[in-house]
């Protein structure tokens, strides 16, 4: 059986079972919470409350609206806490409107996981790297404990250890200077990325943390964006038209977090560390799009320019830019349910349900860690 094949089975037999195991009775779970540590794969609104600026498209699909979230609509991290039965996780940094009974999300657009060494203003990466999350989250575990229960929209102190604690970051880390230094450049400091996480892992732990799920790196060289920004020629490309060498680099990255995580699984042997595969699933969706109901691979929805990509670096989804004397603007497809990427960076709404479900059927994840064992699963549509 070809790994082509395999994983067409596996997705297929997910998305038959997991309909039937949501939703069979209501809200028992072993996880109260949920408090995650990411970037923009999994912001909720962080970035856009510290620098307000957000606009359409972003939203159009399931809130209508712009909803700080860099996808057309639901995030993996919602489509989580929608099957486990919470609500949307607030962002640690909005002000105004945020719930945080049931956990809390650090994750900024832009983030890193090792401190940044340049301004969000001169290189567009965010302030808040994981460093700084961390210590978000050890000051709202402070902030739980001096608080009176009766008059607060926090949780009860024992909520840190019931519940879930997810990473989704380290992308930037990979492509913020890619074109320039190489995936030889990049892989130099890639060690320090994977021992961050871990170490923070370890920090969480002594927080009162149990159970901590990471998501390895998505297959950038199948991202419209880098097709059309870094370097490569013809050679590179597979018969998907993703970049190999860029993805190689990934698969060898993924290897090291998947072993730094088990040495921390180890360490702290009464705690889960699950190490969770979605670069496969995401591989798997870029290469064959229909066979998982959407039509587009490496084509962003929202973008400018037509074509194979529909990616212009001068102008983002959204925005309206002059290209050769025309004022352009970078507009939405009708039907970003077709399509894998939304704007070329990020993934679609239908793209993260896709892969939630992998998430929850637990087979992508290391060890296996199948969330109907531990939640009675709620629907996601």
């Amino acid at each position: 059986m070809t790994s082509k094949t395999s994983m067409n089975i596996l997705l297929f037999i997910f998305m038959l079972v997991l309909p039937c195991l949501v939703g069979l009775s209501q809200g028992e779970c072993d996880f109260k919470a949920i408090f995650n540590f990411g970037d923009s794969n999994s912001d909720t609104g962080g970035f856009y409350a510290a620098f307000p600026a957000e606009s359409g498209p972003y939203g159009m699909t399931y809130f209508n609206k712009p909803a700080g979230r860099a996808s057309d609509g639901r995030l993996v991290i919602d489509f989580i806490a929608q099957a486990i039965g919470i609500p949307f996780l607030s962002p640690y940094l909005q002000s105004i409107g945020s719930y945080y009974k049931h956990g809390a999300n650090y994750a900024t657009l832009a983030s890193t996981v090792l401190l940044p060494n340049t301004s969000l203003f001169v290189t567009g990466i965010s302030p808040f790297s994981l460093a700084i999350q961390l210590n978000q989250m050890k000051q709202f575990a402070t902030k739980v404990k001096e608080a009176d229960q009766q008059e607060t929209k926090l949780p009860s102190p024992d909520i840190l250890g019931k519940s879930l604690y997810t990473f989704y970051i380290g992308q930037n880390d990979f492509t913020s200077n890619l074109a320039v230094i190489g995936t030889g450049g990049v892989q130099e400091f890639l060690p320090q990325v994977v021992s961050q996480i871990a170490a923070t892992i370890k920090e969480l732990y002594n927080l009162g943390g149990r159970t901590f799920m990471v998501l390895n790196l998505a297959p950038v060289g199948c991202y419209p964006s880098f097709l059309v920004e870094l370097p490569h020629n013809s050679s590179d490309l597979d018969e998907f038209g993703c970049m190999v060498s860029y993805n190689n680099a990934v698969v060898d990255y993924n290897k090291m977090l998947k072993e730094s995580l088990k040495q921390t699984r180890e360490s702290i042997s009464d705690a889960s560390v699950i190490y969770v595969d979605t670069y496969t699933v995401l591989l798997e969706l870029f290469r064959h799009p229909t066979s998982h109901g959407l039509q587009y691979g490496t084509k962003a929805c929202c973008g400018y320019g037509g074509g194979e990509y529909n990616f212009n670096p001068k102008v983002y989804c959204g925005n309206t830019k002059e290209i050769n004397g025309k004022r352009v603007t970078a507009t939405a497809c009708d039907d970003p349910y077709n399509y894998v990427s939304w704007d070329g960076i990020h993934a679609t709404e239908a793209a993260s349900k896709l892969i939630t479900y992998a998430i929850l059927n637990g087979s992508y994840s290391d060890p296996p860690f199948p969330f109907q064992e531990h939640c009675d699963l709620q629907p996601i549509g």
